[in-house]
């Protein structure tokens, strides 16, 4: 979730009216002529370290910069080949063997098998580089390379998922040297990657630019440098996206989306989701040695409050007037529907519907009694059933969301209070120290959802040093750790996706997390400076992502018409939106009223993948 830049002065604010930039610190492609395409996000890198990242927006550049065993086909969305060409694999399903292609870094030095196999090892033996992607790697026995070509896993069961590693692989002549990775940020540039564009800038909270790597196995990508702008707020972003100062944003909200109506130069971009937005409840939680931490409201342990609070979420009014439309209810997955092998809802009995007579019933009959206030306590008198819902700083449609939250939990007996907090705070408080009661979450799903049903694994839980971990709800249930072996063994595609509902059902049921609704994928871009990109699933009229799908071939196909020398911001060449980014460590740039405009960066409520 990130770092704030922007930290006020001594004096409460810094006021930028306009700064000078170096060239080194801004190239603006209107006086160097090269093919330059700007992406804005509402969210910063949390690290350039792929081994600590676990924000969508890094996962995005990974995709970008990185190669993988394997990568999602653009059409299918099945594995198609990426680093590795082909493969094969025993017939017990325990051994699988990669042919690795010729490739090179950046540097020069060639893509070897052993790159892979210290990339895997790595994970599998230390704790802080489990952070990103540890449960991809907990069944594997062994890695090795046998040659410069041959990667071997050697597997501790047959794992169904193998061909949807979600690990970039990075190389071992750099990476070996790394001492700490806990502390070890990635921030040499040129990096030394191996994808589709190669990081060559971070300003921290600012922006990362990323140029065309003339070596990439499928082809030189058609633009010359890629840059990622980071927005504080998706306002501000709309309105560098109007002024010609980004080129394309994704993960919008209905709001901003909206916003681009009416604008010719705007496309709007509406298809179905890969994201699932759920609330996350402290249900009593334990760090991996079992050892409880936090301060959730014990209240929150009882299943019987859980399902209360539960049939007291309206999710089609949230989906209407939180989401203005631009949205499905969620009623049980927390893989959303475009993933139709994979995606579960519950009906009949089982549907647990919005009935706040029938939460009021529950409350009732578990022994949670009304005071004269209408603020329900304890069945042993102690203690009020008060919480906390933790959202993002500035996130206007978490608080609307939270408003429908604290009306409907008052009709039940319950007082919800909103804690906003930054990114770095929210992250850590509900992922690490658990200091939290109730608090908005999501997760971006890949066409394998086993990355997401993963992080509810005992596993995930965070060390008693706080380190590894990555979970999402710090669940952990016998129940659903042995429907996750299951599936992870079952080859048969159909058995396994019914193994996958079935630990959707337990979720659902046990309610560690609580699922409201699957936004749309929204998105806008200016026609006038992107003149081609394929979204992914390509081939579909009216599917597919641009920015933040579950592979980085949208960004390849990319192409934009070269800015001539000297050619005027209302030509698209203006770079302002970076400028601003690195004039100052607090910008406000005062329009009417005063009205903060540009204020760099905040996560929305559910960018982590």
């Amino acid at each position: 979730m990130g770092k704030w830049l922007a930290r006020l002065t001594a004096l409460g604010v810094a006021l930028v009216l306009a700064a000078p930039v170096t060239a080194a610190q801004a190239a603006d492609p209107a006086t160097t002529g090269k093919k330059t395409v700007r992406i804005g996000s509402i969210q910063s890198v949390d690290s350039m370290n792929p081994f600590l990242a676990v924000r969508l927006i890094a996962g995005q550049l990974q995709r970008w910069t990185y190669m993988f065993l394997t990568a999602p086909d653009p059409k299918t969305l099945k594995p198609g080949p990426d680093l590795a060409e082909s493969w094969e694999s025993s017939e017990d399903g325990l051994t699988w063997t990669f042919k690795i292609r010729q490739a090179k870094w950046s540097d020069g030095q060639p893509v070897t098998a052993h790159d892979a196999a210290w990339t895997f090892n790595k994970i599998m033996t230390d704790d802080a580089a489990k952070t990103g992607n540890g449960p991809a790697v907990e069944n594997f026995e062994t890695v090795t390379a046998t040659d410069d070509r041959t990667l071997v896993i050697k597997t501790k069961a047959p794992q169904a998922s193998m061909l949807s590693n979600p690990i970039p692989i990075v190389p071992k002549h750099i990476w070996e040297k790394v001492g700490d990775m806990a502390t070890f940020e990635n921030e040499t540039y040129p990096a030394v990657t191996n994808g589709a564009y190669i990081p060559i800038e971070h300003k921290k909270d600012n922006y990362v630019k990323l140029k065309a790597n003339p070596d990439y196995w499928q082809g030189k990508p058609k633009i010359d440098e890629l840059q990622v702008i980071f927005y504080e707020n998706p306002e501000a972003a709309i309105a560098g996206l109007k002024k010609g100062d980004i080129d394309l944003i994704g993960r919008l909200a209905a709001p901003q989306f909206e916003a681009g109506a009416g604008d010719p130069n705007i496309v709007q971009w509406n298809t179905p989701g890969r994201r699932a937005a759920y609330l996350q409840i402290n249900h009593g939680v334990t760090t991996s040695d079992d050892k409880p931490i936090g301060d959730g409201h014990p209240a929150l342990k009882d299943l019987k409050v859980r399902q209360a609070i539960h049939h007291a979420i309206d999710k089609q009014a949230l989906v209407d007037q939180v989401q203005n439309g631009l949205a499905v209810p969620a009623n049980g997955s927390i893989v959303p529907p475009m993933y139709t092998d994979f995606f579960w809802e519950a009906t009949g009995a089982d549907k647990i519907s919005f009935d706040l007579a029938k939460a009021n019933q529950i409350l009732d009959e578990a022994g949670y009694k009304k005071g004269d206030d209408g603020v329900r306590t304890m069945p042993d008198g102690k203690r009020k059933l008060e919480m906390r819902f933790s959202i993002h700083t500035d996130t206007p449609t978490e608080d609307k969301l939270a408003q429908f939250l604290t009306g409907w939990f008052k009709e039940i007996g319950i007082t919800l209070t909103t804690r906003k907090l930054d990114s770095n705070k929210f992250t850590e408080e509900t992922g690490s120290t658990a200091l939290f009661d109730i608090a908005i979450s999501g997760w971006s799903v890949n066409p394998d959802p086993e990355e997401v049903l993963a992080t509810h694994l005992c596993s995930r839980r965070p060390t008693p040093t706080g380190e590894g971990g990555g979970t999402e709800s710090f669940y952990c249930d016998k129940q659903y750790e042995d429907l996750y072996q299951a599936q992870l063994k079952e080859l048969d595609a159909t058995k396994r996706a019914d193994l996958i509902k079935q630990m959707q059902q337990r979720l659902y049921t046990d309610a560690p997390v609580i699922a409201i609704y699957y936004p749309n994928n929204l998105e806008l871009y200016r026609k006038d400076r992107i003149t081609s990109i394929t979204p992914i699933p390509a081939g579909k009229q009216g599917e597919g992502i641009l920015y933040g799908g579950a592979s980085g071939y949208p960004m390849i196909t990319l192409d934009a018409p070269a800015v001539a020398t000297g050619a005027s911001a209302e030509g698209g060449g203006s770079n302002t939106g970076m400028i601003i980014g690195i004039a100052a460590a607090a910008v406000v740039v005062l329009g009417v009223g005063g009205f903060l405009l540009a204020r760099r960066r905040k996560t929305t409520s559910d960018e982590r993948e």
